[in-house]
Order: structure tokens, then C-alpha cells, then sequence
């Protein structure tokens, strides 16, 4: 259903529309929750290989960009 710049997608079919990385049924909330808990990206990539590493460095790069524009707007 929607895709934002090609890196995430979220579809009522998949995974009741969580945002997953396009062409996996990976949640992207997962990347997260590895880096939360003290894990490496390239654990998480090695954990879910069908995620590709720039999938993984753009989402980090949005997460960065809207945190920023966000403290900007303060």
C-alpha cells in the first residue's frame, strides 16, 4: 500500500500492515529492537539477510532526519 522511498512498505496482507522492508516480511520496528537491546547492525543484518544493508542505513538515516527536523521545529 505504501512505500516510502522504496525502503519500507506496509500492506494489510502483510503482517496485519506493520511497515516491513520492501521485498521481505521483515517489520522495520525489528531493526530497532536489535539496536535497542545492544545488538550490532551487522547482527541484525546477519539475523535477517533478506534486508539489505542500505535498506537498513536509510531507515536509520529517516529515523535521524525526522528526530532533527522535529528538535528544529522546537
Amino acid at each position: 500500500m505504501g512505500t516510502f522511498l522504496g525502503i519500507t512498505h506496509r500492506d494489510p496482507e502483510i503482517l496485519s500492515g506493520e511497515p516491513v522492508f520492501v521485498g521481505t516480511r521483515v517489520p522495520v520496528r525489528s531493526l530497532f529492537d536489535y539496536l535497542e537491546g545492544g545488538d550490532s547492525l551487522p547482527e541484525f543484518l546477519h539475523q535477517f539477510p533478506s534486508v539489505k544493508r542500505e535498506q537498513a542505513l536509510a531507515v536509520l538515516e529517516s529515523a535521524c532526519e525526522t528526530v532533527i527536523a522535529d528538535a528544529n521545529s522546537v
